[in-house]
């Protein structure tokens, strides 16, 4: 099979995309003659058929789809390496990409990385924070998408080296005429009587309540599920249902607004991250300082 070339796989994307060669061409500023060439190319070298040719256009086959999913990756990994190289033209001397879970984002990891930043010896040093999930950070810092994670220490880490971050406190924050708004602290289970507002259902504080209820012989009834702690506090407010928040990230915003923040009395609701890596001696110069830093922040 020959190699794949970046163009051809850009093209294949745009004309799932658009469902249609004519568009696609427009997109990409080109005559649909030569997308039809290079597509037909692309099903040649790969021997196996990717589209079904519709009357109104084209639509992936099973195939199709299968490569339109390594098309996208492939493609955001060239867009990387093109942004990460033009930064190092532009005169920066380091360049991290650093993924983190919604949590650590929300509390002290942008903070802690400001301040590496801002040090004299780390002004040519660029670093990029995303937001992932914690499966997701484990998979790209495997694969090497990513040099250094920031995580909830209870994922599985297995292949990957690990040290000591952050730890933050589970609370449950409610409206304060709600009849747990008394409490100075509560456990996990008085809260399932009450409805929940969620977030992502994917994310790991998901996965972990629904077995603590599981655990506790009780469902976990959500009226809402948002997209971020801030919407979360909103429907709070509204006294629409109560939210599991970590304290560190919703204290001051729940001050102003008259809630209520009760800690977890659970042994698992103090959660501790850890900064991991696949291997200190392979990481670059800037990521080894960067990880360092962050491991000396908790302290």
């Amino acid at each position: 099979m020959k190699d794949l070339d970046l163009t051809s796989l850009r093209y294949f994307v745009a004309v799932c995309e658009n469902g249609n060669i004519t568009r696609a061409a427009e997109q990409e500023h080109v005559v649909p003659s030569a997308i039809s060439k290079r597509l037909a190319q692309l099903e040649h070298d790969l021997r196996v058929p990717l589209f079904d040719r519709q009357r109104r256009g084209v639509a992936p086959t099973a195939a199709g789809e299968m490569l339109l999913e390594h098309s996208r990756n492939i493609l955001s990994s060239a867009s990387r390496i093109a942004q990460d190289m033009a930064s190092f033209g532009s005169g920066v001397r380091g360049h991290v990409r650093l993924l983190g879970t919604v949590s650590s984002i929300a509390e002290s990891l942008p903070d802690d990385v400001a301040a590496f930043m801002k040090k004299p010896d780390h002004r040519e040093i660029h670093v990029d924070i995303e937001e992932q999930l914690s499966r997701d950070i484990v998979r790209r810092v495997k694969e090497g998408s990513a040099s250094v994670g920031v995580l909830w220490d209870a994922t599985n880490l297995e292949g990957l080296k690990t040290v000591a971050y952050r730890s933050d406190h589970l609370a449950a924050v409610v409206y304060p005429t709600h009849p747990l708004a008394a409490r100075k602290r509560c456990a996990f289970e008085d809260t399932l009587d009450h409805e929940h507002v969620g977030l992502e259902a994917s994310g790991a504080v998901n996965v972990m309540l629904a077995r603590a209820a599981a655990l506790a012989g009780k469902r976990l009834v959500y009226r809402s599920t948002v997209s971020n702690f801030e919407a979360a506090i909103r429907v709070v407010d509204a006294e629409l249902g109560i939210s599991i928040i970590p304290k560190e990230v919703v204290a001051a915003r729940a001050e102003m607004l008259g809630l209520k923040v009760i800690p977890l009395s659970d042994a698992w609701a103090k959660r501790r991250f850890v900064i991991c890596y696949r291997d200190k001696d392979k990481l670059t110069k800037a990521a080894a300082l960067l990880v360092d830093f962050l491991s000396a922040a908790r302290r």
